[in-house]
């Protein structure tokens, strides 16, 4: 298979790349970044690209997968509007490029709780990005909606010390529903739901993505 990867800088995307190339199911690894990366293997294609001009790149996306896990903070893009452009507009044309390239599985972060309805930013903006994407109609998408991520190294404070808290309430019986999932694990199952031969639409939450992550794909 070739893999599509968006957002492959990030705690996900740096995990789902690695693991994308040291699964032998993937002959080829396309991604699409800002900045080059440092990384070597030969079937890695590094696409550096200015996603604010879509008609330059988008006639590279072509594979059988497209990976979607970009994505940024109020603090780190500095305004609302900031944040949409990456979180939306530039995910929202990668899958549109997808689309009109005949990529026929989509697989999407979004984020628990996103509702196009919501009256929280974040989780509205999610919400829409859900149903922008789920209107291209691919021929198979999945939605995978985690809580807190749990990233390696991770230097966002409030991140670290919320996890804490949770887990430290997990061990107690409490707040299962917001346990926090490393990243990798998220990558194994993004991965994992990328083998299963399916069509339509599915909406993977966090106790789900879990188990997605331990599934043994038969590919006889």
């Amino acid at each position: 298979m070739k893999a599509l990867v968006i957002g492959a800088t990030g705690a996900t995307g740096k995990d789902l790349v690695k693991q994308l190339l040291n699964d032998k199911a993937f002959d080829e690894v396309d991604i699409f970044v800002r900045k080059p990366v440092d990384i070597q293997n030969d079937r890695l294609k590094v696409h550096v690209v200015n996603f604010e001009t879509p008609e330059e790149w988008k006639e590279m996306v072509k594979g059988d997968v497209a990976f979607s896990c970009l994505g940024t903070t109020l603090k780190d893009a500095g305004s609302k509007e900031a944040q949409k452009k990456v979180d939306f507009d530039y995910q929202y044309e990668f899958a549109k490029a997808a689309k009109e390239n005949e990529v026929e599985d989509y697989i999407l972060v979004s984020a628990y709780g996103a509702n196009p309805h919501s009256k929280i930013f974040y989780s509205k903006m999610k919400g829409e990005l859900e149903e922008a994407v789920k209107q291209l109609h691919f021929n198979k998408i999945t939605i995978f909606k985690p809580g807190m991520l749990e990233r390696k190294d991770s230097a966002r404070t409030g991140e670290v010390l919320g996890s804490r808290i949770i887990k430290f309430a997990n061990k107690l019986g409490l707040l299962e529903s917001q346990k926090p999932l490393p990243t990798a694990i998220l990558a194994k199952a993004m991965i994992n739901s990328s083998k299963i031969k399916s069509n339509g639409y599915s909406s993977i939450k966090l106790g789900n993505i879990f188990c997605f992550a331990e599934k043994v794909i038969d590919h006889s």
